[in-house]
């Protein structure tokens, strides 16, 4: 599996920015997909994640109805959109697969390079 993740820059507190992640062709039909974050010197933490079928969204509190995951099949690409945007949302942001996504990120088996995130407040 590989997993390339993009779109990540400095933004104003408030405003919006949508990650992508370019996966193999045939990912979303093996592997569930996630994203995760890592701010400096904090442990990387779960995002949000996606199922196999995409049926199926989970998100951590801190951005819940801020951050829609989603993804384009024809395309082979996941989505991270972040919208009202906040300081503490500044991290480097990693896109991730396995057959389960666990929110500890020692259980994930695919990563992809990160991306960062900047947020001014």
């Amino acid at each position: 599996v590989q997993l390339q993740a993009s779109g990540g820059g400095l933004v104003q507190a408030g405003g919006s920015l949508r990650l992508s992640c370019a996966t193999s062709p045939g990912t979303f039909g093996s592997y569930a997909l996630g994203w995760f974050r890592q701010a400096p010197g904090k442990e990387r933490e779960f995002v949000a994640d996606i199922s196999r079928n995409g049926g199926t969204t989970h998100y951590i509190d801190s951005v819940k109805g801020r951050f829609t995951i989603s993804r384009d099949i024809a395309q082979n690409r996941l989505y991270l959109q972040m919208n009202n945007l906040k300081p503490e949302d500044t991290a480097v942001y990693y896109c991730a697969a396995d057959r389960l996504i666990y929110s500890d990120p020692s259980m994930i088996s695919f990563w992809g390079q990160g991306t960062q995130v900047t947020v001014s407040s």
